[in-house]
């Protein structure tokens, strides 16, 4: 992963990958940004956070460890999970 990648690419690629994970075309209009909510905004399914997280790894190889960091967090916090906190993840992991 490039050094140069900043949480604006980050964030670009992110909101790509979740609409491809969602896969519905509601999601296509909405403006998927820093504050997002993964559980009130885009009501991602468990299931759809697998789908995410292999994802994440086939784009930024096995550095950006995200069932590991989501398994440090608890309940409360995987609930209120932002797509800027997996950003944020994603930045200080390369």
């Amino acid at each position: 992963m490039s050094a140069d990648l900043s949480r604006e690419q980050i964030l670009q690629t992110v909101a790509q990958l979740v609409r491809e994970v969602i896969g519905e075309s509601w999601v296509e209009s909405v403006n998927i940004s820093e504050t997002t909510s993964f559980n009130d905004e885009l009501e991602l399914e468990s299931i759809e956070f697998v789908a995410l997280a292999e994802k994440l790894q086939e784009h930024y190889g096995k550095q950006v460890n995200f069932v590991g960091w989501l398994s440090g967090k608890e309940l409360d916090e995987i609930i209120t999970l932002t797509v800027g906190d997996l950003v944020g993840f994603i930045a200080s992991s390369r």
